[in-house]
């Protein structure tokens, strides 16, 4: 093919990646949003048809997120959306609690004005997405806080590390997006506050607490 006198490869596997994994990114998405509850049947022919696509990048997609744990494989019954059981929710704050409290004391020590506020727009962009009820975005939000305070702590194993667990955290707290949001909205001011005044202690301890609440909310104790 000829564009404006330069020749330009275009390589079918190049294209079948990108389905790939816009099949991928849509799957995830309407596992964590709820729109495919857990327990609910996701065979190969509906989501193709769902989608508007072939079967085979589905399948594809059905291997990552089984191995992500958002889909399980049963006897009889196929692939079926995975069930946030207790022990799988605890697993999963035990991490984030140690990720997390490192990451914001690293984030106390390194952060630049310009992501403490990038932070803060985050928090006043979820306060308007709670006041009008739009929890898919406050989940959005939430995630994105999660993940800039990572980035913030300029440490790349613990961004390589929490890359795939805040797909699960998206999950859990959309779960409960509406009853948590304004305490979350709290502890995130808490939170950039300590990193703004570069104590790390504190930014840790406040990431600690922040964690400890989710779970607390999460679990229902």
């Amino acid at each position: 093919m000829e564009l404006d006198g330069e020749r330009v490869i275009r390589t079918i596997g190049a294209d079948h990646v990108a389905l790939r994994e816009q099949v991928l990114a849509e799957l995830r998405r309407r596992i964590v949003d709820g729109e495919y509850r857990e327990g609910e049947r996701l065979t190969e022919l509906r989501l193709a048809d769902d989608f508007g696509v072939s079967r085979n990048p589905v399948r594809e997609a059905l291997r990552v997120v089984e191995a992500e744990g958002f889909v399980q494989i049963l006897p009889r019954r196929g692939a079926v959306v995975a069930t946030l059981d207790e022990t799988a929710v605890r697993d999963l704050f035990a991490v984030r609690e140690q990720l997390e409290t490192l990451a914001a004391g690293l984030a106390a020590e390194r952060a630049t004005p310009a992501g403490i506020a990038a932070l803060r727009a985050l928090v006043d962009e979820a306060a308007t997405a709670t006041a009008a009820k739009d929890f898919d975005r406050v989940a959005e939000l939430n995630s994105e806080f999660h993940r800039t305070v990572i980035e913030l702590s300029a440490n790349r194993w613990l961004l390589s590390m929490s890359a795939a667990m805040y797909h699960h955290v998206h999950w859990v707290f959309r779960a409960g997006a509406a009853q948590r949001a304004p305490h979350s909205s709290e502890e995130h001011v808490r939170l950039i506050d300590a990193i703004e005044a570069g104590d790390p202690e504190a930014a840790a301890e406040a990431a600690r607490s922040h964690v400890e609440a989710a779970a607390k909310a999460a679990l229902g104790s």
